[in-house]
């Protein structure tokens, strides 16, 4: 399938189920040094804009792509999902594809929240493409607590992102203690901003996916070098369930990051940054122990 650029500049796959998936690329490495490559993957209602700030970090020494899940951002969604196959098999096969029409062999993969959830399974299923998985914020299953809040006071929580709106939806969101990162007062608007760019019934479909989503059989399968990053004060995401998680990936890394609220990659991006880099950092170096260990 062909890659394209639309008017206004905006970069798109087009995958075989007729759908697009939009995606920024951005490489400030070297020209004439060999690089590798971080695959962002966002959470429910964000999209790729939301990792801005990541970019001038990393992309002096990664080749860097950020990419909009299905319905989200500038991502499209099926008019009618009687032609469109909602599973982990479809999601998962749409990022093989992104991966393979841009070329690229192998990622970091980082993932935040639910998007650390397709991560998790994505390295279980396709090892062969993931040079490391690092999950932020990430639960390994919605319980129906979190169903629950998500739905707002409609029947559900995809009936309250098609009732409400996707601004509405996030307003509402943005009313429950501690999920907005930032205490600019200047960051709620452009963060309702940004959640309006996805409309709402894209938002839904996906949540009526995430609702069913359980990474929990794939986590014993994940053997690639994995980094954990858990928020301390998350509504979300419990210290405790990132400590079985840390246990239950074989050889994984647990970072606990202090601070407020559930999106640290906002909140404490620094702390989070940094981390990340020291990993990749380790990953690469264990990788060179092991090739000269062969020569």
């Amino acid at each position: 399938m062909p890659l394209d650029r639309d008017a206004s500049g905006l970069t798109f796959v087009h995958h075989p189920s007729g759908q697009r998936t939009h995606y920024i690329l951005d490489d400030f490495t070297d020209p004439w040094q060999p690089r590798e490559t971080i695959l962002i993957q966002h959470g429910f209602g964000r999209h790729a804009a939301f990792w801005y700030h990541w970019v001038p970090i990393l992309s002096r020494q990664y080749r860097v792509i950020r990419r909009d899940l299905r319905g989200h951002g500038h991502s499209s969604y099926p008019k009618d999902t009687a032609n469109y196959d909602y599973t982990v098999d479809s999601i998962l096969g749409e990022i093989l594809d992104t991966l393979d029409q841009l070329s690229v062999e192998k990622v970091h993969f980082l993932g935040e929240s639910t998007g650390g959830m397709l991560g998790e399974i994505f390295a279980a299923r396709h090892p062969e493409r993931v040079l490391s998985l690092t999950v932020c914020s990430t639960p390994t299953h919605l319980p129906a607590q979190a169903l629950q809040l998500f739905a707002f006071g409609k029947k559900n929580w995809p009936a309250a992102c098609r009732e409400l709106g996707s601004r509405g939806w996030a307003e509402a969101l943005s009313r429950v203690p501690g999920t907005i990162p930032v205490s600019d007062p200047h960051y709620l608007p452009w963060y309702l901003e940004q959640i309006a760019v996805s409309d709402g019934e894209g938002l839904a479909q996906y949540a009526e996916f995430l609702s069913t989503l359980d990474a929990r059989p794939w986590l014993r399968e994940i053997k690639v070098p994995t980094l954990i990053l858990s928020p301390t004060q998350s509504a979300a995401v419990k210290v405790q369930d990132m400590e079985v998680l840390a246990e239950t990936i074989q050889g994984s890394k647990l970072v606990l990051v202090e601070g407020p609220g559930h999106e640290i990659y906002v909140s404490q991006a620094e702390t989070c940054q940094e981390a990340f880099l020291a990993f990749l950092r380790d990953v690469s170096r264990q990788c060179t122990e092991k090739a000269s260990q062969h020569d």
